[in-house]
């Protein structure tokens, strides 16, 4: 018993022990959160005030809260004052944030606007009051309560004003707003688009302008053929029929191999009589071969068949360079910066400058059509084709037509405003504008049935050759052959019916069919050739159904697949 009664003892002085040190503990905690909330409230108290000289009170972070500090130490009044012309500069600021967003709309001789600049001069201006200033932001005594009270009053009613201002505004400005932002989203579309068309306008040109994998196969073959078997493809004797004056002549210069053939293949197998046409084609050097080994495999149908002579340039001696102005020009160092140089400017995406910096323009092969009298001297006519072309009827009737003494037989292509020389020739030059009427109608070159004899007497080569010298600037046209002709012809084309030569299946998808089925000449003018795969579907069974697929070299080089 005696040991439990020791026992209990030390239990409990061991208890009021740890409760003496848990309250001393609490104690002193206590005691240092109060100091410290009294040294804090000190410094805070004795920091010496803001004065009201400055036209900004600071009313943000801790200068806000040292100043509402010091207002209720000095005096509550002051307080009272403090948060009017906080109110007050801050509905200067809303107004003039309205005030630029009318600015930003372009409203600027609106009425809103006028009251909106005015309001917030008008509340500046209350601030700015000598009185005010005196009696309550520059006075070190206390705030003179009434003058306060009418402070208070003037504000409150500007400051109303202003928000029965904004309330009206913020719908037709947020309205407005809304039509800007859709506005700036149309204009980004749009010029997207215009990029867009741009690009796609360029890959379409890269793809008019470059040569398919088939038809280069094609020319290959030809050529290996030519290669392997010299004998077989000798040279010939030109037959006499080539000089027949008596006979219906064409010219095709080309070098493409498959489009000459489509021609020869169509006009022969719609002809009455297909062995009184003989078909005069040139071409290049380098596809020279290729196309002596095609119609060498490939004779015409038809009866006795048609005459085909094909030559290359080199074969008429008289086209160089001290006879021919287009030769001259290639030779000179401008021209060739201007059509092969790699400049940054030659390198643009622009669409235009592509398309008229495209050395095929000087092509001799483009500018043979103007040397047709040179070239066949005992011809009284000839037919001129383009390579891109189909004949679906006889065209022999065309031999039958009183030119009236003129030399060029063609299709006119204006229409209203459009297609007149004005387009095509530049009549802000001098000599241009005294020459030529801009409302003249231009025609096509394509399908043109020229008469040599009077060609020779109008002398139309040395009138081509005139102007071709003096446009070596490119001031007068800019480039290719149809501004040549326009001036060349001028005055001496006689106009065809339009069922003679249909244009536009090159470029147009909206040609009536009711036309096509209706010419004798359908034109597939324009970048989408129907040898190419960019060509319009709706079109190119009307030039594939004169291919020839039997050819083997055709099938070897699957072309048209």
């Amino acid at each position: 018993m005696a040991v439990a009664v020791r026992g209990g003892r030390g239990s409990s002085s061991f208890a009021g022990s740890g409760l003496r040190h848990l309250l001393s503990y609490r104690i002193f905690v206590s005691a240092m959160f109060t100091l410290l909330f009294l040294a804090t409230l000190s410094v805070l108290l004795t920091s010496h005030p803001s004065s009201y000289h400055d036209s900004v009170i600071p009313t943000t972070g801790n200068a806000y809260v040292q100043r509402t500090f010091l207002a209720l130490k000095s005096d509550p009044i002051k307080t009272r004052l403090d948060l009017i012309y906080k109110q007050a500069r801050d509905h200067v600021a809303l107004v003039n944030a309205y005030a630029a967003y009318a600015r930003k709309l372009k409203l600027e001789s609106s009425k809103q606007l006028r009251m909106f600049d005015d309001l917030a001069q008008n509340i500046s201006e209350i601030m700015l009051k000598p009185s005010y200033r005196a009696s309550l932001l520059e006075s070190n005594g206390p705030v003179d309560e009434d003058v306060l009270r009418q402070f208070e009053k003037e504000v409150k009613e500007k400051v109303k004003f202003a928000r029965l201002m904004i309330l009206e505004a913020k719908e037709s400005y947020d309205n407005q707003l809304k039509i800007q932002k859709l506005k700036d989203t149309i204009f980004a579309v749009n010029e997207l688009l215009i990029k867009a068309k741009k690009n796609g306008a360029f890959a379409s040109l890269i793809a008019a302008k470059s040569t398919p994998k088939s038809l280069h196969c094609l020319a290959m073959r030809l050529m290996e053929e030519r290669i392997a078997h010299p004998d077989k493809y000798s040279d010939e004797e030109p037959k006499p029929e080539f000089e027949d004056p008596t006979l219906y002549h064409y010219a095709i210069f080309s070098d493409n191999v498959i489009a000459v053939s489509v021609v020869v293949n169509s006009a022969i197998k719609n002809a009455a009589e297909p062995w009184k046409h003989v078909f005069h084609v040139v071409t290049d050097r380098m596809n020279l071969a290729a196309m002596k080994v095609w119609f060498r495999r490939r004779p015409i149908e038809g009866g006795p068949g048609a005459y085909v002579e094909v030559k290359s340039v080199e074969h008429f001696p008289f086209l160089n360079s001290s006879y021919v102005p287009v030769l001259r020009q290639l030779e000179s160092v401008n021209m060739q910066k201007f059509y092969f140089e790699n400049r940054a400017e030659n390198a643009t995406k622009d669409v235009n400058n592509m398309k008229f910096r495209n050395p095929k323009y000087l092509s001799m092969l483009n500018h043979l059509r103007f040397y047709l009298p040179e070239m066949y001297p005992k011809l009284h006519r000839i037919l001129f084709l383009d390579d891109d072309v189909v004949v679906q009827k006889d065209l022999t009737p065309l031999w039958k037509i009183d030119m009236d003494g003129k030399v060029n037989g063609a299709v006119e292509t204006c229409f209203g405003s459009f297609h007149r020389y004005g387009q095509y020739l530049n009549f802000s030059h001098p000599l241009i504008r005294e020459r030529f009427n801009p409302k003249a109608c231009a025609w096509a070159f394509g399908m043109n049935f020229f008469n040599l004899d009077a060609w020779r007497r109008e002398k139309c080569t040395e009138e081509y050759h005139y102007w071709q010298n003096l446009n070596e600037d490119r001031t007068l046209w800019k480039s290719g052959t149809l501004p040549a002709g326009l001036i060349a012809f001028y005055s001496t084309t006689k106009f065809l019916d339009k069922s003679w030569h249909v244009l536009g299946l090159g470029y147009n998808p909206s040609v009536s069919m009711d036309h096509i089925n209706n010419a004798a000449v359908i034109h597939f003018n324009g970048n989408m050739k129907p040898w190419l795969d960019i060509a319009l579907n709706q079109f190119k069974h009307l030039w594939t159904k004169y291919v020839d697929y039997e050819m083997e070299f055709v099938q070897v080089c699957n072309f048209g697949l």
